[in-house]
Formats: structure tokens, C-alpha cells, sequence
């Protein structure tokens, strides 16, 4: 892997979709947990992020895990405010909307924005650990071949615009899609993404278990200073 990280402890797995887990000495955070299988700690504060409220990176399962780890908090995208399987009344609930801001614990947590619903996180870690990563949820450079003419330059005009306010940010570590949906413009938006912010690491997501996919991403950025992570099997762990 090209430009490691000097991270000692540092933990990255890959959970489904674009469900992972990030662990540091002292944090666990889980994005976008959709399915699959998670092992959580009990000496570690749990932070739980859903970007929005598709199913595929949103499920109210997650709210069970507080019931044996009760130092679990959850950083929600506000569009999932009104969803029915929500738990009434709790403290431990954070909703955000696009550009805000909160610290919980040793997190600085900032939203951007989507090109489809809710908000993207950009996470600072404490300063032990003086770490920055970005997950997207679903913004991306949605090119659909097929769709009319306007609609694909309004979704490129939107993704960059996007793109543009997180130029002045630091970002270590991105989960960023590349969805093989998309065919030739699968990886459009994750070397548009590479090309303007210059993360250290990208972590591919969203690609719907096609771990070929992320195979060929990989190859193709081969002389990328952006490491990509090369993805092929789910709970599949990157000690960095």
C-alpha cells in the first residue's frame, strides 16, 4: 500500500455496501451499517453514524446494540428523524443536516452534503489520534447512461459543487462509492474525488458484492498517490 498511515491501532473493516467499521485505541465508530456481522467492544465508546434513510445504509437494528453496550451514541442524518422504528425519547440520539457541527467525545463531526439524500460525515479524532475521514453515504457523480442530457449535467454540476466545499479540508481517509450500476462511469466520481481533495487512502463502498469491480478500480489506480484499498470479501479487516 502506497503512503501508509502512521496510525498504531489504527482498525478498518469492511462490514457490507458501505457499512464499516473504523477503530482506534480508544473508538469505534460503525458507518452505514446495513447488514451483516458486527462484534462490538465493551471498553471502547461506539459511535454509530447512518448517512440517510435508505435501507442500504440505514437500519433501526443498529438501535438494539445500545440494549449491552450502553456507551453507544448515534450521529443520524436528519431526514431519518421520523422514521417509525426510532426510540423515543433517547439522549443518546445526534440528528444533523447538512453543514453542521458537533463534537461527541473525542469526535469533531461536520456534514456536508449529498447528490441523493441526507448528508455526508467528515469525522476529526481526538488529538491523539489527529485522524480525518470522510464517508460520503450517497454522494456521488451520478452519470446514468440512458437519463436525458439535463439531467446528467445538472448531476455533475451538483456533485462538483459539493466536492469544491470540502477543498479546503483535511481528509486522511475517504469511503467513497464506486458503483459497478453506473458501467464506464462507475469510478467517476472516486478519481473526480482523488483528483481535487487528494485523500491518503480511499476506501471503495457501495459496490453491491461486486469485489471484481473493486479489483479493476484498484488496477486502474495503480500509479494513483491515493492508495485504494482493495476490497474482496465482507468483515475482510486493514490494519493500518
Amino acid at each position: 500500500m502506497k503512503a501508509p498511515l502512521e496510525k498504531p491501532g489504527l482498525r478498518i473493516e469492511y462490514i457490507q455496501h458501505s457499512g464499516f467499521i473504523v477503530e482506534t485505541d480508544r473508538e469505534f465508530l460503525v458507518f452505514d451499517y446495513y447488514q451483516g456481522q458486527v462484534q462490538l467492544p465493551s471498553h471502547k465508546q461506539i459511535t454509530v453514524f447512518s448517512s440517510h434513510v435508505h435501507p442500504d445504509h440505514y437500519n433501526p437494528e443498529i438501535f438494539q446494540w445500545q440494549t449491552h453496550y450502553p456507551n453507544t451514541h448515534y450521529i443520524l442524518s436528519s431526514d431519518i428523524q421520523g422514521h417509525p422504528q426510532l426510540p423515543p425519547g433517547q439522549e443518546n440520539l445526534t440528528f444533523l443536516s447538512p453543514y453542521e457541527e458537533v463534537h461527541q467525545h473525542d469526535l469533531t463531526i461536520r456534514t456536508y452534503g449529498s447528490t441523493d439524500a441526507g448528508v455526508s460525515f467528515l469525522v476529526e479524532l481526538g488529538a491523539k489520534e489527529r485522524l480525518h475521514l470522510f464517508h460520503a453515504g450517497d454522494l456521488n457523480w451520478w452519470h446514468w447512461r440512458g437519463e436525458p442530457e439535463a439531467d446528467i449535467l445538472w448531476a455533475e454540476k451538483m456533485f462538483k459543487e459539493e466536492i469544491a466545499k470540502l477543498k479546503e479540508e483535511r481528509i486522511d481517509i475517504a469511503f467513497f462509492p464506486v458503483d459497478p450500476r453506473l458501467e464506464q462511469s462507475s469510478c467517476l466520481g472516486a478519481e473526480y474525488f482523488i483528483q481535487e481533495i487528494h485523500p491518503q487512502i480511499l476506501v471503495p463502498m457501495h459496490f453491491w458484492d461486486d469485489y471484481p469491480s473493486i479489483g479493476s478500480f484498484v488496477e486502474k489506480m495503480t500509479a494513483s498517490p491515493t492508495a485504494i484499498l482493495d476490497i474482496k470479501q465482507t468483515n475482510q479487516c486493514f490494519a493500518l
